[in-house]
């Protein structure tokens, strides 16, 4: 996983993120509130009662606010590669009870069996495909049985959301992971009863259909996709 390329655009993610995502109408904390929202309800589908969340790839916290809002009792433990992502963090929400570990080596940096919940948002087409394999076992380890895994990922059926990625400077060295792909991976890798949903159907000039978007979580052209899983 590339540390050295994160730590180097760290300070500029912010402002590099809003102006890449701005076609549609929505800032950071729309896409950061929206993937909180739906694990909330996908921890709930799976009966997964959620003490401890592991955010592996955490960047510079822009989900922080939103676990806190949508998971009040559960413990955080916000992990990256990029030391400056996480320093930023601590800089930018330091008044809660976040953990903080720096991903180093092969490992994920968390204890076996800990995690009740792991989550991922637009990290795994940053680490190459080879290695996926590898960290969707690690996150396995270190999540007790019976718990989830969500992972969010840009859908490359989408157009335009291929558009925003090719245009964004921190995805320069991007590559795109089809949700059946993605749902292969983790099964080898260990994980049961995988589902895939898709989400963002609708930009901010339609959001009065985004009550709709519930309903289209089978559409394979969401600019997203969820992949889940359970820990056996």
């Amino acid at each position: 996983m590339a540390q050295a390329e994160f730590d180097s655009v760290a300070d500029e993610y912010d402002a590099q993120h809003r102006a890449n995502i701005a076609i549609t109408g929505e800032d950071p904390a729309f896409f950061s509130e929206y993937k909180i929202a739906a694990l909330r309800g996908i921890a709930a589908d799976y009966g997964v009662s959620v003490g401890r969340i592991l955010d592996f790839g955490s960047g510079i916290g822009n989900s922080i606010p939103f676990f806190r809002q949508y998971f009040p009792e559960a413990r955080l433990t916000c992990t990256d590669t990029s030391a400056r992502s996480l320093e930023m963090s601590r800089e930018r929400f330091p008044e809660g009870s976040e953990e903080y570990a720096l991903v180093e080596g092969d490992a994920v940096p968390a204890p076996d069996a800990t995690a009740d919940l792991a989550f991922s948002a637009c990290v795994f087409h940053h680490i190459p495909h080879e290695e996926h394999v590898h960290w969707l076992r690690e996150l396995r380890r270190a999540t007790r049985p019976g718990g989830l895994v969500s992972i969010f990922e840009h859908n490359p059926l989408n157009p335009l959301t291929v558009r925003a990625v090719n245009t964004c400077p921190f995805d320069a060295n991007a590559k795109l992971i089809r949700a059946r792909q993605l749902k292969h991976r983790l099964e080898e890798a260990g994980w049961r009863e995988v589902s895939l949903r898709y989400h963002v159907f609708f930009p901010h000039a339609l959001a009065a259909l985004r009550p709709l978007e519930a309903r289209l979580a089978w559409f394979p052209l969401g600019a997203q996709y969820s992949a889940s899983a359970r820990r056996p």
